[in-house]
């Protein structure tokens, strides 16, 4: 059987999170084809730029052989599709909560990830995947009226990385805190693990130091693990927002050199909250 009706031969159990599958016959497919068993409420897949998180069953279906049963770390779908573009396929349109049950063929998975999985080149890997966490590919919030003077202007490319534009004037002596956009999710707290996107200047030098569109993946902060500047820009903030933040020098790195960033720098980010991981488990 090639097309979606071959996943009525898999029983798929196991509660949200633990997914389990077994093929009651050979399955056989030529292109992925897949059902989303339970939709869930959650947020959306609609870019290769967001991040997910989600815990997968996998079975061969030459065999029915159980191959393995795995969460996953928080990584951007543009990622898996360069090994499994079955499970990105899967994944495209699905929201956040929903169980996927799915049929890959071993040619919409990469030579090194079928020989991982040991599907052969004419078989097929059965999925049921549980998608546990979608996270904004960037802020979504309401654009947000600013009117103080003399701060920095912001444009955004159209995968919503910030443009920096910094005047040529002083710099403001104290934090300054701007929403350029503001989210309706969760507010941030000190016990949170925030997923974000943002890229830094510096006042003076008006040349990005660090930014995490360049390097092409979000970032998980604390506040306790950023500059205090940074943590009192981002606490109480909701996910989906956009802020821009100018921090003086005490609330940066002070006197001190980090890295590209001179002694004394007054420092100016942009940041999206793109979500809140989940507590680690020990």
């Amino acid at each position: 059987m090639n097309d979606s009706s071959v996943l009525g031969l898999l029983d798929v159990s196991g509660e949200t999170g633990s997914p389990a599958v077994q093929v009651n016959s050979p399955v056989y497919v030529d292109q992925t084809v897949f059902t989303d068993a339970t939709v869930g409420e959650g947020t959306t897949v609609t870019s290769e730029l967001q991040d997910v998180v989600f815990t997968v069953a996998i079975a061969n279906g030459a065999t029915g052989e159980s191959i393995l049963t795995s969460g996953t770390q928080v990584m951007p779908l543009s990622q898996w599709k360069a090994d499994y573009a079955g499970f990105a396929t899967m994944m495209m349109c699905a929201t956040e909560g929903s169980r996927i049950v799915g049929a890959i063929p071993a040619s919409d998975l990469s030579e090194a990830a079928a020989s991982n999985l040991g599907i052969a080149e004419d078989a097929t890997a059965v999925v049921v995947m549980d998608l546990q966490k979608v996270y904004l590919a960037a802020a979504d919030g309401a654009p947000q009226y600013n009117d103080r003077r003399g701060m920095p202007s912001v444009v955004l490319a159209p995968n919503g990385a910030p443009g920096i534009i910094v005047p040529d004037t002083a710099p403001p002596a104290d934090l300054a805190v701007e929403v350029l956009k503001k989210g309706d999710g969760p507010a941030v707290t000190g016990d949170d693990a925030i997923r974000i996107h943002y890229t830094g200047v510096t006042w003076a030098g008006r040349e990005v130091f660090d930014s995490t569109w360049d390097k092409g993946a979000s970032t998980a902060v604390t506040l306790d693990g950023v500059v205090e500047g940074f943590a009192e820009a981002l606490e109480g903030q909701t996910v989906g927002s956009q802020i821009l933040a100018v921090i003086p020098p005490e609330l940066g790195y002070g006197d001190q050199a980090s890295g590209a960033i001179p002694a004394g720098s007054t420092l100016v980010f942009v940041i999206d909250i793109l979500g809140i991981d989940a507590p680690a488990t020990r």
